[in-house]
């Protein structure tokens, strides 16, 4: 069988999909790398740094990525990259953390690394003292450290253990809820039976496969107060709702800690908005007094690539306390995933999302990007705009609206999302298509009647804005058609899609459509979100505006 991939001295690597051995490589291949291009037949990956660690911190063998690569490599690979490879991937655990009888200390082995970190001049501040070869750090600097050796470029490994916090007698209620066999190793990976070798770290899971059931798998192996970190009060009101159902929790014990409640409890669920909260920008995050509010035993953080830049800091003073990320993705449109695999932790347990779609266990997922002429009646505009504001004008092509309403019939009879980025946008097809619409502006209340709604199918087509990116429950949508999203966001498509990928009874299968302005800036932008489509082996069709008529429409 003809080899599919070329390894290129930069790091990158070329693999062609029409190979017949693509599929095989392909899963593998995500373990170690990152994928960076996805257009038809070559995809292009990158070895990073990060890749590397959470390979080994995941137990990827060193040994087995070389033998996979010199397997499947058209060409030779240069010995400097090998040589390269591996230093970068036994960078991580050269430094443990520890923690002994006289203190915090950094076991280095290597002489080399010892140096370089007792002469690094950001430790300076948290070195306390050197003796009998170990380098002492102040307990209270536990992730300052950890930022500061990932910066050196070796990423401590963390076995200095934690703090149990205050008991909590969490159990599942085993008639209401019997993890899947892949949420249950999840929960054995992470927890480690309570050893210092588990308790902190991330988990990948897809929209739909049950991140949250996996939280409170961990939750009832820690058993000790929990504060639950989640994007807003739409997640918020659904973590309650299944903490309460699925477990021998009462609502009494469930607190919320948001805009619109204060209520700390033996677990307590609170949003990423009310901890960013500040009067202004040179006021203190007031509301960052919840984390010592309780013993928190566990902290978990909730599509964690999301967390933002401020929260950082109160996870840096969290070391002692067990973390858990969940996540679709790692990837963070910030660049700061060194941050979340030094404060939060490496990657304990990655499931990719075509073996739970061969499983059953979510959707089968149909990926169609259809491109859309641009309208006469805007296209002045577009030619003198800036690039954002060419951006927004291709993303609200007048020209999307007559394919919405071809899709809207041909899928009349399934549970359909639109989503989009622009309100304008939305409110007309809300209007013309007289559907129902959610936006940040509606009132909680009325979101919760308009999604009970959509479950019961009362109302079969709704128009939703970003906040119904992440963490919302609508397990019967089956369709989806995006008609704007943000400037190339792989974490967007993931959420997005995620909304179809929950299982369906029958035929188990979803539509992800993408509707994009043909030779428009919002063509680059698709294909960064497409990398991610790749990344989990989704195959995506390209259909053209002609064959829904539209040479013959302009509005």
């Amino acid at each position: 069988m003809e080899k599919p991939l070329i390894i290129q001295s930069d790091r990158t690597i070329l693999a062609e999909v029409q190979n017949p051995a693509y599929p095989e490589v392909r899963g593998f291949l995500g373990t170690f790398s990152e994928m960076v291009k996805s257009p038809e037949y070559i995809h292009t990956y990158r070895i990073t740094s990060i890749s590397l660690w959470n390979a080994a911190a995941c137990g990827v063998g060193y040994e087995k990525i070389v033998t996979f690569l010199q397997k499947w490599s058209k060409y030779p690979i240069s010995h400097t990259l090998l040589k390269e490879i591996e230093e970068e991937y036994h960078a991580f655990g050269k430094i443990i953390l520890k923690r002994g009888e006289s203190g915090f200390y950094l076991d280095i082995e290597d002489p080399d690394t010892y140096r370089r970190v007792l002469y690094y001049e950001p430790m300076t501040d948290y070195i306390t003292r050197v003796s009998d070869g170990r380098i002492y750090v102040t307990p209270v600097s536990r992730g300052d450290v950890k930022q500061a050796l990932m910066e050196l470029g070796f990423p401590a490994r963390d076995i200095a253990g934690y703090e149990e916090g205050d008991p909590l007698d969490v159990k599942i209620d085993p008639e209401k809820l019997i993890l899947r066999p892949y949420q249950e190793a999840a929960v054995d990976i992470f927890h480690a039976g309570g050893s210092v070798e588990g308790g902190s770290g991330v988990v990948v899971m897809p929209c739909g496969a049950g991140k949250t059931i996996v939280g409170i798998g961990i939750m009832a192996r820690v058993r000790a107060n929990t504060l639950v970190l989640t994007t807003n009060t739409t997640a918020l009101k659904q973590w309650k709702r299944e903490l309460v159902e699925r477990t021998n929790l009462r609502l009494e014990q469930v607190g919320e800690y948001s805009g619109e409640c204060k209520d700390v409890q033996a677990v307590t669920v609170a949003t990423y908005q009310i901890l960013t909260y500040r009067k202004s920008r040179d006021d203190d995050f007031k509301y960052f007094e919840i984390f010592d509010s309780r013993n928190w035993g566990l902290i978990i953080y909730d599509e964690v690539h999301l967390l933002p830049a401020p929260v950082f800091r109160a996870v840096s003073s969290l070391q002692a306390k067990r973390r858990l990320g969940l996540t679709a993705t790692l990837v963070r449109e910030d660049g700061k995933e060194k941050d979340v695999f030094a404060l939060i932790g490496p990657k304990k347990y990655d499931v990719p999302w075509k073996d739970l779609e061969r499983q059953g266990f979510i959707a089968e997922a149909k990926c169609v990007e259809i491109r859309v002429p641009l309208a006469e009646s805007v296209s002045y505009d577009y030619s003198m705009a800036n690039n954002r504001k060419s951006f927004r004008i291709a993303s609200e092509n007048p020209m999307k609206l007559p394919v919405v309403a071809h899709l809207l019939e041909k899928h009349r009879d399934d549970h359909v999302l639109i989503i989009g980025q622009y309100l304008k946008q939305l409110k007309e097809i809300s209007r013309q298509f007289n559907i129902p619409i959610i936006t940040g502006a509606t009132p909680q209340r009325e979101r919760d009647e308009i999604f009970a709604a959509f479950k019961k199918g009362e109302t079969l087509q709704l128009a939703v804005s970003k906040v119904a990116n992440f963490a919302v429950d609508l397990p019967d949508a089956n369709v989806a058609i995006q008609i704007s999203g943000t400037f190339g966001s792989r974490q967007e498509e993931a959420q997005r899609l995620g909304r179809v990928l929950r299982p369906k009874p029958g035929l188990n299968e979803a539509v992800f459509y993408t509707l994009v302005t043909d030779r428009s800036v919002e063509v680059k932008f698709a294909r960064n979100r497409q990398i991610f489509l790749s990344e989990q082996g989704y195959r995506y069709t390209i259909e053209h505006g002609d064959h829904y008529g539209l040479h013959t429409i302009d509005q």
